[in-house]
């Protein structure tokens, strides 16, 4: 069992145990996750979209070399689609970004999606917390690139790069899914590529019709999205991303935004374990209760539609909790 302790003091030894307990659902990681949890505001989080194939891992692995440059500790989730056999996630990334895999300031940790909608399981931001309570200065969330579900990245990372190629229609698509809305930074990433500076006047063009929707209106002040070429395989233009992405944390927190972004990532997580407790709870009662069976067992006699029974279940499991929740507030 790690301890807390040595995770604060950035042990990656600890700190992967501690992620293997978070992926078995192990009870005793939710306690530590309470631990530190007030430890775990410290870390830049970027996340990393697009579609497959347009080079996220490649990319991801020549920022870290920029991000170690200025000595900056780095952590990765590399989110990859979950294996139908074993549950787990398939390595490629981690493999992409075995350069960095001596260096004791660089943690790497693929992770399955485990059929999230949007690429991410609540073990990813579980994790997040970790690497951030660890001491690292940036983590890097790559998504599982499943084109138009690419949303709660949104809801984790500080600042999203949407990264796509030129002569594929990807601005199309991102207008299409609403993934134009959410991102900050726009990677055309193997721009040497034919029609890359007719790619970035698209992206720049739909920006520019997002800008006239209008701001967001808890702020003042929005930070004007950035459309930027590279060639990552070659290392051209990373230099330039990542010292944009420390720019735009930078602006928010001259601006203010960092407060309100922290509160809107905190709401986010709490609905999400909410979500999964309310789930795990239900679950535990399917497998445990007479009641259960006995609906069931109606059912399949035909007493009773499973539209009723359902929401019958749900009614009486509101009703006692509802019970206990006036027992206990009468104990004081």
């Amino acid at each position: 069992m790690p301890e807390i302790r040595d995770i604060l003091e950035g042990s990656q030894i600890a700190g992967a145990r501690m992620i293997r307990l978070i992926e078995d659902n192990d009870p005793s990681a939710f306690e530590m996750l309470k631990s530190l949890y007030p430890y775990s505001s410290r870390a830049f989080i970027i996340g990393i979209t697009g579609s497959p194939g347009v080079g996220k891992s490649t990319l991801i692995n020549a920022l870290i070399t920029q991000f170690r440059k200025l000595d900056m500790k780095v952590g990765v989730i590399a989110v990859d689609p979950t294996s139908p056999f074993s549950g787990g996630a398939i390595l490629g990334d981690r493999l992409r970004m075995q350069r960095h895999a001596t260096d004791e300031n660089v943690f790497i940790r693929s992770m399955a999606s485990r059929g999230q909608k949007g690429g991410l399981s609540r073990a990813t931001k579980d994790t997040a917390v970790v690497l951030s309570a660890m001491g690292y200065d940036i983590i890097i969330i790559e998504t599982v690139g499943a084109g138009q579900a690419e949303f709660d990245i949104s809801s984790l990372a500080h600042s999203i790069g949407i990264v796509s190629i030129p002569g594929t229609g990807d601005g199309i698509q991102a207008v299409k899914a609403g993934i134009l809305e959410i991102g900050d930074i726009f990677i055309i990433n193997k721009s040497d590529r034919p029609k890359a500076d007719a790619a970035v006047l698209q992206l720049e063009m739909m920006l520019n019709m997002r800008d006239t929707r209008g701001q967001r209106p808890n702020h003042a002040v929005t930070w004007a999205p950035r459309v930027m070429k590279t060639i990552a395989q070659k290392g051209v233009g990373v230099k330039e991303l990542a010292h944009t992405f420390l720019s735009h944390f930078d602006f928010m927190k001259e601006n203010n935004l960092i407060k309100p972004k922290k509160d809107a990532i905190e709401k986010s997580y709490f609905n999400s374990l909410l979500q999964d407790l309310a789930l795990e709870k239900l679950l535990l009662f399917m497998k445990s209760s007479e009641a259960y069976m006995e609906v069931l067992q109606k059912i399949q006699s035909g007493s009773i539609d499973p539209l009723s029974a359902a929401e019958s279940v749900v009614d009486n499991l509101m009703v006692t909790r509802n019970l206990k929740v006036t027992r206990k507030s009468n104990d004081f």
